[in-house]
C-alpha cells in the first residue's frame, strides 16, 4: 500500500554525497520531522542505502534515484523494478538530469513502477516537456531547470507559474514541485509561495558544514509555507 502524501512536499535528495552510517543517521533524523510535524519528506538514497534505510525508518517517504524499465531476466547491470519494491522503496524518481530517459524508457519505467504500487517522482525541465510529462499521470513533477542544478540559483516565478500551469491544465491532481538551487529556507517557502507544492535541496544540504541543521534550517520554510498557505493530501483518483 502507497504512504500517503500530504502537500507541500519537502524533499532531501541525497544523490551519491553521502551513503552509509551517515545518510542512515539523517534519514532517521528527516523521519523522526515527518514523525513529529505530520509533514510528507521524500528522501532519495542510493540502491544499496535502501534497504537498510527501510528498515530503520517509518514516515518518510523513501525513493530510489531511478530504475530501468525491464522485467525479471536478463538485464545486467540494469535496475529490476522488483528489486526496489522488495528493498523497500515507496517511490522511485525518473528522468533526472544526471540520469536522463528517452521518451520511450520513461513511458515504459511509469508504468512498471505503477504496477508495482510505488510513487512516480518525473524531472522535467521546460515548460514543454512538464506539459509531456503530465501525460504519463505520474504521481509528481518535478520540475527542474538543468542549468541551475548545483549552482545555488532558484528558478524565476515566471518559471515555476508556467510550468504548474501547464501540468495542472492536463492533470489537476499531480503534485508539482519547483527544484534547483535552493540553500535557505527563504528559498524553500518562496517555491511554495508561487505556487510549488513543496521543495527541497540537494547539494544545499549535501555540501553544508552540518547537513542535519540544514535539513532543520529549510525544514522551516516548509513549515512556514503550510502555515500559510495550507495543505491537501494526494489523492489518485484527482488524475
Amino acid at each position: 500500500m502507497k504512504k500517503i502524501i500530504k502537500t507541500p512536499v519537502f524533499g532531501i535528495n541525497s544523490k551519491s554525497y553521502m551513503y552509509g552510517a551517515a545518510l542512515l543517521e539523517l534519514a532517521e533524523y528527516a523521519d523522526h520531522l515527518a514523525e513529529e510535524y505530520d509533514m510528507s519528506i521524500m528522501f532519495s538514497a542510493p540502491y544499496a542505502d535502501l534497504g537498510k534505510i527501510a528498515a530503520e525508518t517509518k514516515y518518510i517517504i523513501l525513493n530510489a534515484q531511478g530504475m530501468d524499465p525491464i522485467h525479471t531476466g536478463r538485464g545486467m547491470g540494469h535496475v529490476l523494478p522488483e528489486s526496489l519494491a522488495e528493498a523497500g522503496a515507496d517511490g522511485v524518481f525518473l528522468n533526472h538530469a544526471e540520469r536522463p530517459m528517452t521518451l520511450s524508457q520513461l513511458i515504459k519505467a511509469v508504468s512498471r513502477a505503477k504496477e508495482l504500487q510505488m510513487h512516480t517522482i518525473v524531472l522535467a525541465d521546460s515548460v514543454q516537456e512538464a506539459r509531456m510529462t503530465a501525460l504519463l499521470k505520474p504521481t509528481m513533477i518535478i520540475c527542474e531547470q538543468t542549468e541551475l542544478i548545483g549552482t545555488g540559483k532558484t528558478a524565476d516565478v515566471k518559471y515555476m507559474q508556467e510550468t504548474k500551469a501547464a501540468i495542472k491544465e492536463i492533470h489537476p491532481g499531480i503534485i508539482v514541485l519547483q527544484g534547483a538551487g535552493n540553500r535557505t529556507a527563504e528559498d524553500v517557502y518562496n517555491a511554495i509561495k508561487n505556487g510549488s507544492e513543496g521543495s527541497g535541496a540537494s547539494s544545499g544540504i549535501f555540501l553544508a558544514k552540518n547537513p542535519k541543521e540544514k535539513i532543520r534550517e529549510l525544514f522551516e520554510g516548509a513549515l512556514k509555507a503550510r502555515e500559510e498557505f495550507g495543505s491537501r493530501v494526494y489523492g489518485e483518483e484527482e488524475i
